[in-house]
């Protein structure tokens, strides 16, 4: 293995191990919602209330800034143009920290029509308490923004541990924030976690800021050849994200009218969905993005290729096992970590049913996080977006089309679908722009992986079905956690010894990132 990927590999594990942790936090916190609430119209409303927010956040900071920022200032750092990126960073901070706040000021007056066309199946009620949370979680998005300025940045300089730290602070908190104050605020709680979360996540970050040599220019110069080039590359990812926020939009509005618990069964199934693309996904593809950035400026095309192919095989090899080994313990995991309290069985169903047809789209959302990148380290932000527009316009086509006969179980279907059709626009094009990858690799992996996989998914579900048809083996919760995690154990060992055999490269990749020690500095 290159440099380039001993570095990768050893950021890798970092981000791996903390975001392990952040999401053990992000489901303690979802654990506490959901025991003391349960899933119904209070729960829905505070999912609801995250839509403004969250959307303001995507827009201005979360997907275009990083893909657009990083790699401008990554090339500069990395060309020795440092006082160059610092100016070109001030200004765009400037220009977003403006927008946002002109864009806050207006989301908190017109709140209850936002949250009328988004929620429109909320009865009145709910609709107001939606409104109340979305007026408290407004503040959270200038945090939010001031720590993805921070995470550009610290990423920028192959720092990822002070952003990482900042995710599990910002977790905890809501948890503590949440559960203390309950009693007199209700759910409300929650949403004055997230504020103060957000808050304290950006705050660990600022050392790490100083170190590195934070400078702030107070400026709107916007001849900056830094800005505009910035500015160019944020243009076709603000109307990327604009329509896939269009589509987290009628997704919700589609829920909200299947009745109370709807929106929120759909997004603890995407959570849990999403928790192998957060730990493993992401990290890679986070790992390897300045990484991507740098090769792309210094002309080595040809370890940029070697990087994205590499980085694509090692997720599909935890991604498809991921999706099947959710799908075969989707129900006893979802009882052993909710229900309690406030969550039925019912629910349990209900989530579990989303869970599955969620999951099959498990390795096209995990794969294009690092296919996304490429691109953006290429400086081509407008395939992504071109991708983005032909899959959510089939993703609403499908969700329109699915909702009534099939309910939540639709929108979850069209989800995965439109994914599945996303990652195969991106390597198809990607191939063009670039040249050839090791295709045969991708699908070598691709293909051995989903095997293995189902033997996995058969050996775990003939295992959960023989502990749960043991008497001995009431549905309590000791009893699921062993179940549990025996099925998980046997599902790792078998798949992990198959994969073992064919001695592939990006297997080896993996076993050199859980063997490694971790460095003393990210």
């Amino acid at each position: 293995m290159n440099e380039a990927g001993k570095h990768v590999a050893r950021a890798a594990v970092l981000l791996m191990i903390t975001v392990i942790i952040s999401r053990i936090l992000g489901y303690g916190r979802e654990v506490a919602l959901y025991t003391l609430f349960g899933q119904n119209y209070v729960t829905d409303a505070y999912r609801a209330a995250f839509s403004v927010p969250d959307f303001l956040y995507m827009l201005l900071v979360g997907g275009a800034l990083s893909s657009a920022f990083i790699p401008v200032f990554s090339a500069c750092v990395a060309t020795g143009k440092e006082e160059d990126g610092w100016k070109s960073a001030s200004i765009v901070f400037n220009y977003i920290i403006l927008l946002l706040l002109i864009f806050i000021f207006f989301a908190y007056f017109y709140t209850q029509p936002l949250i009328n066309l988004l929620a429109p199946g909320l009865p009145a009620e709910y609709s107001s308490l939606a409104v109340k949370l979305t007026h408290i979680m407004l503040l959270q998005t200038f945090f939010m923004a001031l720590n993805g300025f921070a995470m550009g940045i610290l990423n920028s300089y192959n720092i990822f541990s002070a952003p990482a730290i900042g995710s599990l602070l910002y977790n905890l908190v809501i948890i503590i924030v949440g559960i203390s104050f309950v009693d007199q605020l209700g759910v409300a709680a929650f949403s004055y976690g997230v504020v103060l979360g957000a808050a304290l996540n950006f705050a660990v970050q600022i050392p790490a800021l100083r170190k590195v040599g934070l400078k702030y220019y107070f400026s709107f110069d916007y001849s900056n050849a830094g800005f505009r080039q910035i500015m160019m590359l944020m243009i076709p990812v603000l109307a990327g994200l604009g329509v896939v926020q269009l589509n987290l939009f009628v997704t919700q509005n589609l829920s909200s009218g299947l009745g109370p618990g709807a929106i929120s069964a759909l997004n603890l199934a995407q959570r849990i969905m999403n928790l192998p693309v957060g730990i493993f996904a992401v990290s890679v593809a986070t790992a390897v993005f300045p990484t991507l950035t740098a090769l792309v400026a210094q002309g080595e095309m040809d370890t940029f290729k070697r990087a994205t192919s590499l980085g694509i095989r090692a997720i599909f090899l935890v991604s498809i096992p991921s999706s099947l080994g959710l799908i075969a313990l989707g129900e006893p995991l979802i009882k052993l970590l909710f229900e309690q309290g406030e969550f039925t069985v019912a629910m349990v169903k209900a989530t579990n049913e989303a869970l599955v047809y969620y999951c099959l789209g498990l390795f096209a959302y995990s794969s294009i996080q690092v296919f996304n990148r490429s691109f953006y380290a290429l400086k081509d932000t407008f395939t992504p977006v071109a991708a983005a527009f032909a899959t959510i316009a089939f993703n609403i086509f499908l969700s329109v089309k699915l909702v009534e006969p099939m309910g939540h179980k639709g929108l979850a279907l069209a989800y995965s679908l439109a994914g599945i059709l996303n990652i195969i626009l991106l390597m198809v094009i990607l191939r063009i722009k670039v040249g050839k990858m090791g295709g045969a690799k991708i699908m070598t992996s691709f293909c051995l992986s989903t095997g293995a996989s189902f033997l996995m998914f058969v050996l775990v579900r003939h295992l959960i079905g023989y502990f749960d048809s043991a008497l001995i083996f009431a549905h309590d919760k000791l009893a699921l956690l062993f179940s549990v995690g025996a099925a998980i154990c046997l599902g790792t060992v078998v798949y992990g010894f198959i994969i073992y055999l064919f001695k592939l490269e990006e297997s080896e990749l993996l076993l050199k990132m859980i063997r490694r020690k971790l460095p003393q500095k990210a």
